[in-house]
């Protein structure tokens, strides 16, 4: 093993996936280790992973939040928790099965055998790779990450993708403080961000799969910021300016 792994999922209302989501998780032979933070769901899925720590002691993590405070601050408090805690990689994914818990090993042997910094699972590097999508909400996602590209000039193709391992040099070197957004545009926000400062960012592609059970947390307030959040990045890129991290 090349240094400890940590997979945060964000939770709110995921009864009928938390189970098997940690279950699938923990039985890859990387080990890896799971941090739940759940928003103060009223379904009882805190509960569910107190109850499964018993079976996964030292690998399962819950940190319980009062009420919904949005995406981007439950990573940004798992990125805290995973730096103290001294992980190596830190991985972004959903409880909901739209990410294939096996894919982690894609992931992860991208990042510590291939050396890249940042590594996406992405549902547009090769094709549309989606499954179960309105297509409505598939060209949504799909022409905003070409709008975020052709705005920013990022080379990213799916630039809203919640499917990530974080070496943790990246989290190190970027002023978490100051992300702004919490919702899509947090995701474009830290790619963006991980890019400007010279992190080495790979793709790979994935098959997407919207989730069976539960219910979608998308909002048009979510796709709002996402839209006028990366016109405030390219701004403050142009005012503020990144100095890339010397990796030497």
């Amino acid at each position: 093993m090349k240094g400890r792994k940590i997979v945060i999922i964000p939770t709110y209302n995921e009864k009928e996936n938390i189970r098997d989501i940690i279950s699938a998780v923990l039985e890859l032979p990387e080990g890896f280790e799971v941090l739940v933070i759940d928003d103060g769901s009223p379904d009882g899925t805190a509960e569910l992973v107190k109850d499964l720590q018993l079976n996964f002691a030292g690998r399962l993590h819950l940190i319980e939040r009062k009420g919904k405070l949005g995406l981007g601050t439950a990573y940004l408090e798992g990125f805290a928790y995973a730096l103290d805690k001294g992980y190596d990689y830190i991985f972004e994914m959903d409880a909901d099965f739209s990410h294939d818990p096996k894919d982690l090993s894609r992931l992860y042997a991208m990042a510590a055998n291939k050396g890249f910094d940042m590594v996406i699972g992405s549902r547009y590097v090769s094709g549309v790779n989606v499954v179960n999508w309105p297509m409505g909400r598939v060209l949504m996602s799909f022409f905003a990450s070409k709008y975020v590209q052709l705005i920013t000039g990022i080379p990213i193709k799916d630039t809203t993708a919640g499917f990530i391992c974080y070496h943790r040099r990246v989290l190190e070197h970027i002023n978490l403080d100051k992300i702004k957004f919490i919702g899509y545009a947090f995701q474009i926000e830290m790619k963006f961000t991980a890019w400007k400062l010279g992190f080495k960012i790979v793709e790979i592609p994935i098959i997407f799969t919207d989730r069976t059970r539960g219910t979608s947390k998308m909002s048009k307030h979510i796709f709002r910021e996402a839209i006028f959040g990366v016109v405030y990045m390219k701004l403050k890129s142009i005012f503020f300016g990144y100095k890339p991290v010397n990796q030497t």
